[in-house]
């Protein structure tokens, strides 16, 4: 699968606030909404949320306005996801569609209130074009699944970036020696490998959303319908 054009990724300022990941959210504006007021992040803030904003839950639609939203009010790093990318491609051919909607793809184009990608406005194709494949800051490397240890984040593999999980690649020491923070790979709790920790704990899939501070592991969690647990 051919993957989408996006910015060489830049390491931001140090806005000298939090730095927090959300993992993945699959369609669950409720959620997010309610992990978003929790955490009540500051312009100082850098929230990295790690992809598959799109599929399985409904409301894709709300899930991405929100995300946009979001861009005033703190720095938000926005990562790649591979069903993001899938929505992405299926604007390609018909293959890509389908395979989009086998996907949970079909509760995606349903919150756009129509059957055709063509109710998905310029605003939200844009914003999806313009996520990080990684995010990297002085400690630590944020991917959406996974990235291969011996090789320099530049020059990651998209198969490894947003396809591999935690539980498909050895886990190895990155080159850098910085901590990876990763989702994809759904689990019922935060899954701490030593120099990996997967955040996905399985929003999407009856679990429940999450959001990490890996500097100190605060965690905030909430459940699909935005009830929190913790």
């Amino acid at each position: 699968m051919s993957s989408p054009s996006t910015p060489t990724p830049k390491r931001v300022q140090n806005y000298q606030g939090r730095l927090i990941a959300i993992g993945d959210i699959h369609g669950h504006s409720n959620a997010l909404d309610s992990l978003i007021r929790a955490i009540n992040p500051s312009a100082k803030d850098e929230i990295i949320t790690l992809g598959d904003y799109v599929n399985r839950g409904p409301g894709s639609e709300g899930v991405i306005e929100q995300l946009i939203e979001l861009q005033d009010r703190c720095q938000l790093i926005s990562i790649l996801g591979n069903h993001d990318e899938m929505l992405l491609d299926a604007r390609k051919d018909q293959y890509a569609f389908d395979r989009f909607v086998m996907s949970g793809g079909k509760e995606t184009v349903q919150s756009y209130r129509s059957q055709k990608l063509d109710a998905i406005p310029d605003a939200h194709w844009e914003f999806l074009e313009s996520c990080r494949d990684y995010h990297e800051t002085s400690n630590f490397i944020f991917t959406h699944a996974n990235a291969c240890s011996h090789t320099p984040m530049n020059d990651q593999l998209s198969s490894v970036l947003r396809w591999t999980g935690v539980d498909e690649m050895e886990i190895c020491n990155h080159r850098t020696g910085k901590s990876l923070v990763v989702g994809h790979a759904a689990g019922e709790e935060i899954r701490n490998f030593g120099t990996c920790v997967c955040i996905d704990t399985g929003c999407g899939f009856g679990g429940v959303l999450t959001a990490y501070e890996p500097a100190t592991k605060k965690r905030w969690q909430v459940t699909e319908d935005g009830r929190h647990v913790n």
